[in-house]
């Protein structure tokens, strides 16, 4: 009678260590997909000071912050990077243009551009 209930224990223990063996080895790997569309991608990327923002500030600013006007004048790049953080302020809570207000995708150009350095690319 002991040999039979041993021998059950060892059956059983076999039979546990089996299954839980075979689960480890059942696992799916785990697939990694890249994805290189661009609207996954950062959006800051694409955004340059001559393909971006001068267009911007050229549309919206220079009548104001042009040769003899209002400070600062905004109508060269060293202009515009000298004042790069208060334009970037001053267009994201929408205090300018005076009277109007830049389209969200400008606001984000502009904000993205002074968050990258504000470089002359």
């Amino acid at each position: 009678m002991k040999q039979s209930l041993k021998f059950r224990k060892i059956l059983l223990l076999l039979f546990l260590s089996f299954s839980l063996t075979s689960c480890l080895s059942n696992v799916e790997e785990e697939t990694i997909v890249e994805d290189n569309n661009e609207e996954n991608s950062d959006p800051c990327a694409t955004i340059t000071f001559s393909n971006s923002v001068k267009l911007i500030i050229d549309a919206n600013c220079v009548q104001c912050h042009g040769n003899g006007g209002n400070f600062p004048n905004l109508t060269t790049f060293n202009g515009v990077k000298n004042s790069a953080n208060i334009v970037k302020s001053v267009v994201a809570s929408r205090r300018m243009p005076i009277g109007s207000s830049l389209a969200q995708d400008d606001i984000d150009a502009i904000v993205c551009w002074v968050n990258n350095g504000a470089l002359n690319n």
